[in-house]
C-alpha cells in the first residue's frame, strides 16, 4: 500500500509536463511576469514535497540529507529537461529565470515537508532513519549499553569491558565522541580505532548497534560495519520489547535545537563539507567540537519530565524505553535515561532488566 504514494509525485510531474508543452495555458489563460515565475515556484514546490513524502513513506534507510539531495537533484533535472523541450514548442520560450524559480520551489517544498520535525513528536519519524538488523542473533546474550561516552583520544572502558564480557553484544546510544563527522579530513584516529574495534566484534559474531546522537554527523557511510545504525527516533529490538533514542529530540520545547538539528544535517552542509580541503575540514571539526561542549545546557539543567513520559508513551506500557543525552540517571516506570558513560560507566540489558554493568 505504501507504494501507492508514488502516484502523487508521478501525477504532479505529468501535469507539469503537459501544461508546459502546450502553446498556451488552458482556456486561454495567461500569466504575466512575475506571476509566471510564482506559478513555476508553486508547481515545483508541490512536486518536491510530494516526491519527498513518497521517499519518507517507502525508504526508512535514507538519512534526511541524502533524501533531500536526491529530491532536489531530481526536481532540478526535471525542470531543466522541461525547459529544454520548450525550445521546440511554438509559442513557448525557455527561460533561465524559470529554472531559478524551479530550484527555489524545490527548496520550498523540502522546507514545508520538514516542518513536522520542528514541533511535537509526530513529525520526528520523517526525519529519522535506520539500516540493518533489528533482531539480535541470540537475545539471551547480555547487551551492553553505552550512552554519551564523549571519548577524546582514549576509548575509556571499552577494552576493559570487552575483556570482561567477551560474549556480550553492544548498543551505543550516541555522543561517543565530543564530535564525530563522517567526512574526509574530519575523522580522527580514535574514531578509526573504534571502527576497528567494531570490526573485531562483528567478526567474533557479536551484534553491534550505533544510534547517532547530536554530536554525530553524516556517519551513514559506516552503516555496513554495524549490525544496526540509525538516527532520530524509532530505535528498537521488537522481540525484546526494548526501544531507544539518543534523547536530544525528546524536549519539544527546544525548537532552536531542533532547527539546528535539521540544518546541521542538511544536504547543503554535507556538500560544503565534501568540498572543503582537508586542513580546513579538520579546523572546522575542531571548532565544532569546542562549540558543542557548551551547547544546549539550558535544556539539560531541568529534566523534561512531561516530554520524557510522552516519548516513552509512544511505545506503550510493556516496552522498556531508554535514552542517553541528559547525563543523569532518571527512571519513570519502564523509561530510563542512562547516566553519562564516563570512565567506563556502562549499563547492561539482560533478561528484560537494565542494570549497571559493574553490578553484573
Amino acid at each position: 500500500m505504501h507504494r501507492l504514494i508514488w502516484i502523487l509525485p508521478c501525477g504532479f510531474a505529468l501535469v507539469i509536463a503537459f501544461l508546459s508543452h502546450q502553446p498556451r495555458l488552458p482556456f486561454g489563460a495567461s500569466l504575466p511576469a512575475p506571476w509566471d515565475k510564482v506559478a513555476h515556484l508553486t508547481a515545483y514546490a508541490v512536486l518536491a514535497w510530494s516526491l519527498d513524502l513518497a521517499l519518507r513513506r517507502t525508504r526508512h534507510d535514507l538519512p534526511i540529507y541524502r533524501r533531500h539531495l536526491a529530491v532536489f537533484l531530481a526536481v532540478a533535472l526535471f525542470g531543466l529537461t522541461d525547459e529544454l523541450h520548450q525550445a521546440f514548442i511554438p509559442g513557448r520560450e525557455p527561460s533561465g529565470w524559470d529554472l531559478v524559480a524551479d530550484a527555489c520551489g524545490a527548496v520550498l517544498g523540502l522546507a514545508v515537508g520538514s516542518r513536522g520535525a520542528l514541533v511535537g513528536r509526530r513529525g520526528l519519524a520523517d526525519a529519522s532513519w535506520w539500516r540493518g538488523d533489528r533482531e539480535r542473533p541470540d537475545a539471551k546474550r547480555p547487551l551492553i549499553l553505552v550512552a554519551d561516552a564523549h571519548w577524546q583520544e582514549d576509548l575509556t572502558g571499552l577494552r576493559e569491558a570487552t575483556r570482561q564480557h567477551p560474549e556480550a553484544d553492544w548498543l551505543f546510544l550516541g555522543d561517543l565522541f565530543d564530535v564525530w563527522v563522517g567526512l574526509p579530513g574530519m575523522e580522527r584516529e580514535a574514531q578509526r580505532a573504534f571502527l576497528w574495534w567494531v570490526d573485531e566484534r562483528r567478526q567474533a559474531g557479536r551484534w553491534v548497534g550505533l544510534w547517532l546522537g547530536n554530536r554525530e554527523y553524516f556517519l551513514d557511510g559506516h552503516a555496513a560495519r554495524f549490525s544496526l545504525m540509525g538516527e532520530g527516533v524509532g530505535g528498537c529490538l521488537p522481540s525484546e520489547l526494548l526501544a531507544w533514542e539518543h534523547g536530544d529530540l525528546v524536549n519539544a520545547a527546544d525548537r532552536r535545537y531542533r532547527l539546528w538539528n535539521l540544518v546541521s544535517r542538511s544536504g547543503f552542509l554535507w556538500l560544503v563539507g565534501r568540498l572543503l580541503p582537508k586542513g580546513t575540514a579538520q579546523a572546522l571539526a575542531n571548532r565544532l567540537e569546542r562549540v558543542l561542549r557548551t551547547t544546549n545546557r539550558a535544556y539539560k539543567v531541568a529534566f523534561p519530565e512531561a516530554a520524557f513520559r510522552e516519548a516513552a508513551a509512544d511505545w506503550g506500557g510493556r516496552w522498556t524505553f531508554v535514552t542517553g543525552h541528559f547525563h543523569t540517571h532518571h527512571v519513570q516506570g519502564r523509561a530510563v535515561a542512562l547516566p553519562w558513560a564516563h570512565e567506563g560507566a556502562f549499563w547492561v540489558w539482560r533478561e528484560g532488566r537494565l542494570e549497571p554493568l559493574s553490578s553484573c
